[in-house]
């Protein structure tokens, strides 16, 4: 059972994290923002989000296989290298320890991706680790039947 609605009893804080959500959805290529709200979605444990954006995955034409692989990213040969880089700094943000983000994380990113692409990509990545921390923190769980 869920333990609260944020958009509820906060609507100014969800309306802000919303916003995030509706700037990178309108600036960051759709296919590598659902793989990147998948894998953090993954490390992070938030099944209400792996539901929602595999299903939003799926709906907009995404192979399943690809999808599944995302658990296994680095051993799957699915995804090219914007892509990889793009899962590489996901893992990388989503577990940010006590050094951050390495230079190889981050150069090999920054080769393939312009730079403000690179920071629509990181705005990306931390929007859908907020989602995450609301939805696992308010225990919100995915539908039984869709």
């Amino acid at each position: 059972m869920s333990r609260i609605n944020l958009a509820a009893v906060a609507p100014e804080a969800y309306a802000a994290v919303r916003g995030l959500e509706t700037y990178i959805r309108g600036n960051l290529d759709h296919t590598v923002l659902e793989l990147v709200k998948l894998r953090a979605s993954m490390l992070n444990g938030c099944a209400f989000c792996v539901d929602m954006h595999s299903r939003e995955a799926l709906g907009a034409g995404e192979d399943s296989r690809r999808l599944f692989a995302v658990a296994a990213w680095r051993e799957a040969p699915f995804f090219d290298e914007r892509e990889r880089t793009a899962l590489a700094l996901t893992d990388a943000v989503t577990r940010l320890g006590e050094h951050g983000v390495s230079d190889e994380v981050w150069d090999a990113a920054a080769k393939v991706w312009s730079e403000k692409e690179l920071a629509d990509l990181v705005v990306a990545i931390a929007t859908i680790n907020v989602w995450n921390r609301i939805v696992i923190s308010s225990r919100t769980e995915p539908p039984l039947e869709v």
